[in-house]
């Protein structure tokens, strides 16, 4: 009869984690449940952090080091516990009782246990195996969640250096333009009107460059957190100088349907809080009435007066009567319960396709901006820098001139830098689509417009 109680296996539970989204762990989420095993994981951080993380670092790196995902992963314990501890029988009660009346002493001894429990007993089962499923699924579902973020700031976090380093040249050009701007004027080939102009653009590029810095400071920060590093780690952490390059081939949209169509987590979610909440209706709908406890009863009575000992065995039912409750109100809940699940369940599968399109357009788009900057706005930036290069040789332009479209030049870099880091937070957030956790990737395609804004000369 114990052996047919519901039961957790942690161990059982990380490897379904790690089969349902081994794209996103590549097998490596665990608990650190003794200070040995917490030093192995620790070691293992020091390893990734020893060299320029990558992203696939990063995600490694935050399953054996974040608090959060080991939180994530304890907690998942404690529910499927608590789970399997509803389908388990309760214990029997023993009551104990001692009367004495003159010289006749009785001892009672009564054994009860609730007796629609045990009748239910494999009804109950299948359901705290059905909650223990839906911690499984909710585990693997929050993992991919976190594992999305880690990804998202880490581009984040790379691109923010890139865009810094980019700011500080384009300061560089702004502060020489108004320091020769302000020589000339002084012996006299230079007017106010322009050399205010070249000031100005001074002073806009200083305060792009301080939002540049403290962007680095918040994405590097954001990334520190998502990690779980320590102050120490943080010092530790080194990132790649530049995001990766772009793939050669988009992934297409046969791929990404084919990928979606092996088990979206939202859906299994879904089914199985349906399922869960089903079950339970039918075994309420006998519970809301009555329950029936039975005992087993043994009396012991000793006259001392007589010197006789005699005893009584039997039993008792104890029956809940539903005079004043009939349970209707809990059934009634069950009910809209088990209806709300069936319509979240329907919801979640009409919204998948949509979900799934939303963000294959957001990945698609955002990669044909990337590579149309890489071929076609950068080579023909670079033809307008080399062609001024010339004129400026040739004195047919001035210095200002060149400098003016150095700026452009590395503000057209920028741009295309936006675009690739467009790309690859979309590439995470299709990933998590693909599996059934839709996260959002905005795409806008206006990078060069507010590059070439911001040189404003």
């Amino acid at each position: 009869m114990l052996s047919g109680c519901a039961s957790v296996n942690l161990e059982q539970n990380l490897s379904s984690a790690n089969a349902a989204a081994s794209s996103f762990t590549d097998g490596q989420l665990t608990l650190a449940r003794d200070q040995s095993e917490r030093d192995t994981l620790r070691q293992r951080a020091s390893d990734l952090l020893s060299k320029p993380l990558s992203q696939k670092d990063a995600v490694q790196l935050a399953l054996v080091n974040s608090p959060s995902m080991q939180a994530l992963v304890a907690q998942n314990w404690a529910d499927a516990s608590t789970a399997a501890q509803s389908g388990r029988i309760a214990n029997p009660i023993l009551s104990l009782e001692r009367v004495r009346l003159g010289d006749e002493t009785e001892i009672g001894r009564l054994l009860s246990f609730g007796l629609l429990d045990l009748l239910t007993l494999p009804t109950r089962k299948g359901i705290a195996e059905q909650r223990i499923k839906q911690t499984q699924l909710r585990l693997s579902s929050d993992v991919v969640d976190q594992v999305t973020q880690v990804r998202q700031a880490w581009v984040r976090a790379v691109a923010a250096q890139q865009t810094l380093t980019y700011t500080q040249q384009v300061f560089a050009s702004a502060q020489a333009s108004a320091e020769l701007a302000k020589r000339m004027q002084s012996v006299g080939n230079f007017n106010k009107l322009d050399r205010a102009r070249q000031q100005a653009f001074y002073a806009d590029t200083a305060t792009q460059l301080a939002t540049a810095q403290h962007q680095v400071t918040a994405a590097r920060e954001e990334l520190v957190r998502l990690l779980g590093l320590d102050d120490n780690q943080a010092q530790q952490l080194k990132l790649p100088e530049r995001l990766p390059t772009l793939p050669k081939e988009p992934l297409s949209p046969s791929d990404a349907g084919r990928q979606a169509s092996k088990g979206r987590l939202d859906l299994q979610i879904a089914k199985a809080d349906y399922d869960a909440a089903a079950r339970t209706q039918g075994w309420n709908t006998i519970t809301t009435f009555t329950d029936i406890e039975l005992g087993v009863r043994r009396d012991s009575v000793f006259d001392a007066a007589e010197n006789t000992h005699s005893t009584r065995r039997g039993f008792e039912i104890s029956l809940q009567l539903p005079i004043f409750d009939w349970g209707g109100m809990r059934r009634d809940a069950m009910n809209a319960q088990t209806l709300a699940a069936a319509n979240r369940l329907e919801a979640t599968a009409r919204a998948a396709g949509s979900n799934l399109r939303e963000s294959y357009s957001a990945y698609r788009t955002a990669y044909d901006i990337a590579r149309h900057h890489r071929d076609e706005v950068i080579p023909l930036r670079k033809t307008i820098s080399e062609e001024n290069q010339l004129r400026y040789n040739g004195m047919l332009i001035s210095v200002f001139e060149l400098l003016a479209d150095s700026r452009d030049q590395v503000n057209s870099v920028m741009a295309a830098l936006n675009a690739e880091q467009q790309f690859w937070q979309a590439d995470a957030a299709l990933q998590a689509s693909l599996i059934g956790k839709p996260t959002s990737a905005g795409v806008s395609g206006g990078g060069a417009a507010a590059a070439e804004a911001g040189a404003g000369h």
